[in-house]
């Protein structure tokens, strides 16, 4: 299901506010700037992290977590696709996506987006980005995920509220 609105028209009588979320900044831009962080202090203070395993357990494990990220991510932007929306948070939307991995969670491109990462930091046994990743992950919740919440619910309202009642935000179960 996608629920089709013009731009800017709030139900609220918010038709005047700008037809964006107002994300500090877009998303991959936070990873790849989280990568280099952990990169840079990598390269200054070698730490790496020990594992008790095998260097094939962890590359299995370490891609297993990228694919994960990396098959949620594209379900989330097959289905805006689909929908005839852009999943770019910055730009406008122009449908409320519900359906296909939408139905278990709100968000399946920004955690696909943390295990991605996480696969990189368990394959590169990188305790730095292991360090960084909640950071990161603190970022996109406050900068990105919070902001695009206020903005789809100004912009579908009592559709996006409903939504908000019935799936949870990161997937795992409401209590």
């Amino acid at each position: 299901m996608a629920d089709r609105r013009d731009r800017g028209s709030g139900e609220d009588g918010t038709a005047d506010l700008p037809d964006k979320s107002g994300v500090v900044a877009p998303p991959p831009v936070i990873a790849v700037a989280t990568l280099a962080i952990a990169a840079a202090l990598e390269s200054a203070w070698p730490i790496g992290l020990r594992l008790d395993v095998g260097l094939g357990l962890r590359l299995v494990v370490a891609a297993l977590l990228a694919a994960a990220g990396v098959a949620l991510a594209v379900a989330g932007e097959r289905r805006f696709a689909k929908a005839g929306t852009d999943p770019l948070p910055w730009r406008p939307a122009s449908a409320l996506v519900t359906t296909g991995i939408y139905r278990f969670m709100r968000n399946p491109m920004y955690v696909g987006l943390i295990l991605l990462m996480l696969g990189i930091a368990v394959g590169f046994a990188s305790l730095w980005l292991l360090v960084l990743l909640p950071a990161c992950a603190l970022l996109l919740h406050a900068g990105v995920v919070v902001r695009e919440e206020r903005y789809l619910e100004r912009k579908f309202g009592d559709d996006y509220r409903r939504f908000v009642a019935r799936v949870p935000r990161y997937g795992w179960p409401r209590r």
